[in-house]
C-alpha cells in the first residue's frame, strides 16, 4: 500500500512537528492518515519501525536534493556550491536532517537505531530495519554521489583529489550548520571560492 505508507509517514512527520516523538501516539498517526491502526502496524511493525522508516525517508529526501544540486549548470565549483547550499538549507529547515548530518539528536526526535534480526512478519525493507546512515556514512554517500557526477569534468582528474574536494565542500557546509555565519557572510560563496581555486590548479 504505497499510498497508505506515504500518508502514514506524512502524518508521523506532522505529529513530530507538534510534539516530541515519545508523545506521538500510533493511534493519532493512523487517524491523521485516515487508516486503521492495524494498517499502520501492518506497514511498519511497531512505533520503532515507523520511526526508522520516517528517518530513512528524510535521509532519502536529503540525498535526492543532493542529486538535484549536482545537475545545476556550471562547473564543479558551481555544482559543489549548490550541494553546500542545499545542505545548509535542508539542515536549517528540518531538525531531522540536521540531526542526521551532525549526529546531535535531541530528546524530541526519534532515536536512530539499527536493530538486529527481527521476528516481525513485516518485510524488512518496509520496516526500514537497516536504519539510517551515521553522519560519517551520510557524508560518504554525498561525497560519492558528487564524485560520480563530476568525475571527468573537473581538474585535476585524479579521483582521490576530486573526492577530497567533494568531501571538503560538504564539511564546510556542515560547519555553517553548526556555527551559522555572521550576518552578510555567504557560506556558499566561500565554498565556491575554495573549490574554484582547487579546480583551477
Amino acid at each position: 500500500m504505497p499510498a497508505a505508507r506515504e500518508c502514514l509517514l506524512d502524518a508521523a512527520r506532522t505529529a513530530l512537528a507538534r510534539r516530541p516523538w515519545p508523545g506521538v501516539r500510533m493511534v493519532d498517526v493512523a487517524a491523521t492518515a485516515g487508516v486503521s491502526r492495524q494498517t499502520l502496524y501492518n506497514e511498519f511493525g511497531s512505533k520503532d519501525g515507523l520511526a526508522r522508516a520516517l528517518l530513512r525517508r528524510e535521509t532519502d529526501v536529503y540525498l535526492h536534493g543532493v542529486e538535484r544540486a549536482l545537475t545545476v549548470e556550471g562547473g564543479p565549483a558551481d555544482r559543489l556550491a549548490a550541494v553546500s547550499a542545499w545542505t545548509i538549507s535542508a539542515a536549517r529547515g528540518n531538525d531531522v536532517v540536521r540531526a542526521m548530518l551532525t549526529g546531535c539528536w535531541s530528546e524530541r526526535l526519534p532515536a536512530p537505531s539499527r536493530p538486529g534480526v527481527s521476528a516481525s512478519p513485516v518485510p524488512a525493507q518496509r520496516r526500514a530495519d537497516a536504519g539510517v546512515p551515521s553522519p560519517a556514512e551520510l557524508l560518504a554517500l554525498v561525497r560519492d554521489k558528487a564524485v560520480n557526477a563530476l568525475d571527468g569534468r573537473a581538474r585535476p582528474q585524479d579521483t582521490q583529489e576530486l573526492a577530497m574536494a567533494c568531501e571538503s565542500a560538504v564539511r564546510m557546509a556542515l560547519s555553517y550548520v553548526i556555527a551559522p555565519s555572521p550576518q552578510g557572510e555567504d557560506p556558499v560563496e566561500l565554498v565556491r571560492g575554495v573549490i574554484g581555486h582547487w579546480a583551477s590548479t
